[in-house]
């Protein structure tokens, strides 16, 4: 993991992130925990593995729960044990997303439904399952992860697209809604992240050369590189930032 600050406030805070074992939200499990958080997270994929390294590397294990997102009373029954476990859930991070490709004319009523349950429908409930708990603690932050695919206009994934343009509305209708109770909801919207995932499905030399010519910083997006802009988020170091989106992406969007 590459260096980050220190953000001492985040020591023993509980954290929940969805899609915590693998990607993105590997690295942001390891950067949660470097700063001393008490993190558990879900994820599809068994990640025993994972907890084993994350427990040798820093001393604790992890609060692994297998889930699929789209299954709500689940997801809600995991934040709670998470809750049980490590105290009311101060810091949310729906990171678990699918980027599916498909093209508008084959979308059928089924594939629409799953794609808006993971990378929308699950997002809400999580962060109305978490809500509770962040009154009664007097505070709390919530990241949800967009992407800037929907600010690009990108096409071959339309669903997709439209979650992510509606995590940005419901983020700041969240902020607005649960401000007065010390509640943050922020968005991060990461550039072409080069997961395993990303190398394995999509990446072509192509593609990766016509991105990084629209790219200010000509380096590629790794996922340590959006560690600490969530660390950040979820510390009171941005204590009045709420219903922001942040763009983590070395300078695509703003070439146009």
């Amino acid at each position: 993991m590459k260096e980050t600050a220190t953000f001492h406030d985040l020591k023993g805070a509980s954290v929940f992130i969805t899609g915590g074992g693998s990607g993105i939200g590997a690295s942001l499990t390891d950067g949660f925990m470097d700063q001393g958080g008490q993190v558990a997270f879900v994820g599809r994929s068994d990640a025993t593995a994972f907890c084993d390294e994350m427990e040798a590397k820093h001393g604790v294990r992890p609060l692994f729960m297998q889930c699929d997102i789209t299954d709500t009373a689940h997801l809600k029954a995991c934040i709670d044990q998470a809750a049980e476990a490590h105290g009311p859930v101060t810091t949310l991070v729906n990171n678990a997303a699918n980027d599916k490709r498909h093209a508008t004319m084959d979308v059928d009523e089924e594939l629409w439904d799953w794609m808006i349950a993971i990378n929308l429908k699950a997002y809400f409930f999580a962060c109305q399952a978490v809500i509770p708990g962040m009154q009664a603690a007097g505070g709390g932050s919530i990241i949800n992860f967009s992407s800037i695919s929907y600010m690009m206009g990108n096409a071959g994934y339309p669903i997709y697209t439209g979650s992510n343009s509606g995590i940005n509305g419901m983020t700041r209708s969240l902020a607005r809604e649960f401000g007065p109770d010390k509640i943050r909801v922020n968005a991060l919207a990461p550039g072409w992240v080069l997961t395993q995932k990303q190398l394995d499905k999509w990446a072509t030399p192509e593609g990766l050369a016509a991105h990084m010519e629209r790219q200010c910083l000509k380096d590629h997006l790794e996922p340590d590189d959006i560690v600490g802009a969530t660390l950040f988020l979820a510390s009171g170091t941005s204590r009045m930032m709420t219903g922001q989106s942040v763009v983590v992406d070395g300078g695509v969007v703003v070439t146009g």
